[in-house]
């Protein structure tokens, strides 16, 4: 299946929760399938924290397809002969939505730290302005761990909207750990030599901040029994330790991979964004438990 990343644009300010706004904003969405009649056919799929637009099928020239290829299409979990899939890269994203390294235009020039801090609510009301644009009336909300947040949110703000809900591996709020390892996350970047306040995008990149954000993500991202399964005390490629600083561990050439493709592909400003809308994320205390 072929397909491509179209973009749909706000052309009139997007008030945030904040209190400041966006001018305008791009919004990177793909679609499979046929919306009915009645509109009411369709399922948004929410991506986690680094995912894209991009979820299924394969663009000119890749060799790889989209994120969820296996669920998506004819045939599949979500499937494309009968249900109008969407999905849309999130507000703050680095993957053709407005975010951090799109231009400013008010200056011609890349936001940087000048976008705002945004929020979950923020990423979806963004997201309820292209489902009224493409005609939609009701809809599935699905997503994972940050998808899943968003999920919720739609369920909360957009209920009459929404049909069913689908929330995998996700939470109504992180924990405090959750939000430390995330503080670490961004503070290894900010501290990076080549962060240069946000504005690297005309320079040398923070890779060795975003690489070790990275690595701090994907230790959460399996508990202690399943890393202890994945890679136990192996070392990588030998039998007896380095005496240096260099790699011994496979656990250790895990992250460092997981780190080095990630500033491959990722932009750090809209990890430093991401995280925190995450971490601002707190159902019980906005609408109440």
């Amino acid at each position: 299946m072929l397909v491509e990343t179209k973009l749909f644009k706000i052309n009139e300010p997007v008030h945030l929760e904040s209190g400041k706004e966006l001018p305008q904003v791009d919004i990177a969405y793909e679609t499979y399938g046929k919306l009915n009649e009645n509109g009411d056919n369709a399922i948004l799929l929410l991506h986690a924290l680094t995912g894209d637009a991009h979820a299924a099928g394969y663009h000119q020239g890749d060799k790889k397809p989209g994120w969820w290829d296996d669920m998506v299409g004819s045939g599949k979990a979500f499937d494309t002969d009968k249900y109008f899939v969407i999905c849309s890269n999130m507000l703050g994203g680095c993957k053709g939505t407005t975010g951090p390294n799109s231009i400013n235009p008010a200056t011609g020039v890349e936001y940087g730290l000048s976008f705002p801090v945004i929020t979950i609510e923020d990423v979806v009301k963004v997201q309820k302005k292209l489902t009224d644009f493409l005609g939609v009336k009701k809809l599935i909300v699905a997503g994972g761990s940050m998808g899943g947040m968003q999920a919720l949110e739609w369920a909360l703000s957009y209920g009459s909207m929404v049909s069913h809900v689908i929330v995998i591996a996700s939470t109504p709020r992180l924990s405090a750990q959750s939000i430390a390892f995330n503080a670490v996350g961004r503070n290894a970047i900010l501290s990076d030599p080549n962060f240069n306040n946000g504005n690297y995008y005309h320079a040398e990149k923070p890779e060795k901040g975003l690489a070790i954000a990275r690595m701090v993500g994907h230790i959460t991202y399996l508990c202690e029994e399943a890393m202890h399964e994945k890679f136990a005390r192996r070392f990588q490629d030998k039998d007896s330790p380095n005496f240096n600083f260099d790699i011994d561990f496979e656990v250790e050439s895990y992250l460092a991979h997981q780190g080095q493709t990630f500033v491959d592909r990722f932009d750090a400003n809209s990890y430093l964004y991401i995280t925190k809308a995450v971490d601002y994320f707190d159902i019980a205390k906005k609408y109440g438990s």
